[in-house]
């Protein structure tokens, strides 16, 4: 199961690269986060964690397995049965502002079961957090 939203936001990459991956603030700008715990000290890296408090769903440890600078984060959460890589990609635009691309993909016996039960929340979340970075971007 992949869910897929994007975003466009009138700010440079590396503005909105500096919000996204403090991502022990995302509660300050997203209402789909409540609290993130960073597994270490530091800037994120390939192999950072952080446990991430999301309403009506459980904690779950996020371990980054890819990073490029001002590019994209991409980190993965296991659950019993289920595997969710969470997508996150900049593009910088000619005019100077940015395409923001999230995506969750699921996979494993459970992926199926979990996306039609978890779905719609979770396409809610994902804009939830492309707004909300869009509007922390763009007040400056």
């Amino acid at each position: 199961m992949r869910f897929e939203v994007d975003t466009e936001i009138a700010a440079d990459a590396e503005q909105v690269w500096a919000v996204l991956v403090d991502v022990v603030r995302w509660p300050e700008w997203t209402d789909s986060v409540t609290q993130v715990e960073r597994g270490e000290a530091g800037p994120l890296a390939v192999g950072a964690t952080a446990r991430l408090t999301q309403p009506k769903l459980r904690p779950a440890l996020w371990r980054v397995t890819e990073l490029t600078e001002r590019r994209e984060f991409v980190w993965v959460s296991a659950a019993p049965g289920v595997r969710t890589t969470g997508e996150h990609r900049l593009l910088s635009l000619p005019d100077g502002r940015t395409r923001v691309e999230l995506a969750i993909d699921q996979s494993g016996p459970l992926a199926g079961l979990i996306g039609r039960v978890y779905g719609g929340l979770l396409r809610r979340y994902l804009r939830m957090e492309a707004e909300g970075l869009r509007r922390r971007c763009e007040r400056g």
